[in-house]
């Protein structure tokens, strides 16, 4: 089975014939000391290449914003309501990098197509954290008014790529901005899954699938995820990150949302290769009992400037396990 059967086959919930080894790397590549890494990704685990389609949504200036020492664009609600009243966001620009890169990666794996942060958190970035969590009380209505902009927005770019043939894996993130332990299990249906949905929907007619990335303790609404309209589920986190078990994480979703995940990335700077072996064995023991539904992966990126040479036995450590498995 080719790295690309194999990733199709945990995103559209298919037997496998071994766990899935991703690398994520979302983040820098220009950093020498990550070189064997790099190779490691590209020749000997099953290859995710994150393609940003982000930087076709053309957003409104927003001038009154623009003074020195504001933290965030936004600052309150007669603030959102002169956001609401800016024309919509354009979405434009050139994808043929997206089919370049899918050519590049042929056999050897998948590119992920990331849409960015969804509808919430898009909102959640605007004010910031705990301002979001007290308007979340004080001004809800007006939150979900700038979410369903965005879920609108969103919306105009799945289209945009479908129409241009784009896919059929696509990505999101930030739920884990309206989520515990900040947020309540009603906060995330009522902002992620209500407004995720539909995104998700789009990309399902069209025959894709949808990876959802959410850290944090996860515990309480785990059964939220195929409401949302996941597919495929990273990254669940067992204490002290997070609050759920590989093994309980398997036990809510079997059958409905596929897992990638769990090794903290810590770890894979801290930890020694045998513990991060040991590690390895586990996650499969737990969840991979009947062959589908779990690709192997760091909680996140490589982060460290310089420090290629500090994790890359741990990791050869973690590709070997589950390609040996």
């Amino acid at each position: 089975m080719t790295s690309h059967e194999r990733l199709h086959r945990l995103y559209y919930h298919e037997p496998m014939d071994r766990p899935a080894a991703i690398i994520r790397w979302w983040g820098f590549r220009d950093d020498r000391s990550y070189d064997c890494l790099f190779r490691l990704m590209t020749e000997q685990s099953d290859w995710v290449e994150p393609w940003g389609a982000g930087n076709l949504i053309r957003d409104p200036a927003v001038s009154w914003a623009e003074e020195a020492g504001r933290r965030h664009l936004l600052r309150d609600a007669d603030e959102a309501e002169r956001y609401l009243n800016l024309p919509a966001a354009e979405i434009d620009g050139d994808v043929s990098e997206y089919f370049r890169l899918r050519e590049q990666v042929g056999d050897r794996g998948i590119v992920l197509v990331s849409l960015g942060h969804n509808p919430a958190a898009k909102v959640a970035c605007l004010f910031g954290s705990e301002e979001f969590a007290v308007m979340s009380v004080t001004d809800r209505d007006l939150l979900h008014r700038l979410t369903a902009r965005f879920q609108a927005e969103l919306l105009g770019l799945v289209d945009y790529l479908l129409e241009r043939g784009v896919g059929p894996y696509f990505n999101i993130c930030g739920e884990e901005m309206v989520a515990p332990p900040l947020h309540g299990r009603q906060d995330f249906i009522d902002f992620n899954v209500h407004y995720d949905r539909p995104i998700a929907d789009r990309i399902h007619a069209a025959g894709g699938r949808f990876n959802v990335h959410c850290h944090g303790s996860v515990k309480s609404i785990i059964d939220c995820f195929p409401e949302l309209g996941a597919d495929v589920f990273h990254c669940f986190e067992a204490p002290p990150m997070g609050d759920i078990t590989p093994a309980e994480t398997k036990a809510a979703l079997r059958g409905k949302v596929a897992l990638e995940g769990n090794i903290q990335i810590a770890d894979m700077y801290e930890k020694s290769p045998n513990e991060i072996r040991a590690q390895t064995e586990a996650l499969i023991r737990d969840c991979f009992d009947d062959r589908r539904g779990l690709a192997v992966t760091p909680t996140a990126s490589p982060f460290m400037p310089g420090r290629g040479a500090d994790c890359f036995e741990q990791y050869r450590a973690m590709v070997e396990t589950v390609t040996t498995t």
